[in-house]
């Protein structure tokens, strides 16, 4: 399962979608993500899908790569599902068995919430899979630049979720190595009920946070010792600037938002012209 966590990594390719600027990525990640909330209905989350296919296909990243990022979140996609479909009262009762019951309301929204939480996965996979990390915090600090006459460390946030980023990849890599090693020492991190699997988990734990913390002590020093000092006077050796295709794009993303909206609002019309 640690091999399946694609946050953080980055797949190279040349395509439209890696070739556009961060700032657009993010922007279009974020109205992607409200968009999925926007939805109601069956239509509102056809456009979603047709929107998101069209994307994964620009981008060039083979689709079996990117949902390997679902596998784990496997136990928390069967939670939801499970609380949403006999939770939830509805008109109309599908099944009962006891006390447990599904609704047609239930199951409607099980598997809205369900799709949701993929479609929040997939469109999150492939801004970071297709933005190194470098260019993503770029992307944020430039972002957040009005936020500066604030007083707000933008540079900072930045280059804490750069720094976040760039660990992630090392660590789960950590991670399947000294599991690797424990296992060769005799260690189960497979069989036995929930406690002996905690039991299991620590001596996994314990050296990867003194690596975790070895690794930051390292960085910390190595930034001080080239006289580091945050992003006052700084300056960019690959400076962002819109193109022709970044303008583009915020077309086609705002466009779509639009739809969506429109989709919401004629679907909410019908269903009370139907009433």
């Amino acid at each position: 399962m640690i091999r399946d966590i694609t946050l953080g990594q980055y797949y190279p390719a040349k395509s439209v979608i890696h070739r556009l600027d961060p700032r657009v990525k993010l922007v279009t990640t974020m109205i992607f993500i409200v968009s999925l909330f926007v939805a109601k209905g069956i239509m509102g989350y056809l456009v979603a899908t047709l929107f998101l296919g069209a994307v994964i296909r620009m981008s060039k990243v083979p689709f079996g790569y990117m949902t390997k990022g679902l596998r784990a979140i496997v136990m928390l996609l069967m939670i939801t599902v499970i609380f949403n479909l006999f939770l939830i009262d509805g008109d109309f009762v599908l099944w009962r068995f006891g006390f447990l019951r599904i609704t047609d309301k239930g199951l409607k929204t099980a598997v809205f919430m369900a799709v949701r939480l993929i479609y929040l996965i997939l469109g999150s996979s492939v801004m970071t899979l297709t933005t190194t990390p470098n260019d993503l915090t770029d992307g944020l600090e430039k972002l957040l630049g009005p936020l500066k006459r604030l007083h707000v460390p933008v540079h900072e946030i930045a280059m804490m979720m750069s720094i976040a980023l760039r660990f992630i990849p090392i660590l789960l890599e950590e991670t399947d190595k000294i599991m690797k090693a424990q296992i060769a020492r005799g260690a189960d991190f497979e069989t036995g009920n929930l406690i002996q699997k905690a039991k299991a988990m620590v001596p996994l734990l314990v050296p990867l946070f003194i690596s975790a913390f070895r690794r930051a002590n390292d960085l910390a020093m190595a930034m001080e010792a080239r006289c580091y000092h945050g992003g006052n006077g700084r300056t960019k050796m690959k400076p962002l600037h819109y193109q022709r295709r970044d303008r583009a794009a915020y077309a086609v993303v705002w466009g779509y938002f639009v739809l969506m909206i429109a989709v919401k609002w004629s679907t909410s019309y019908y269903a009370v012209m139907w009433l």
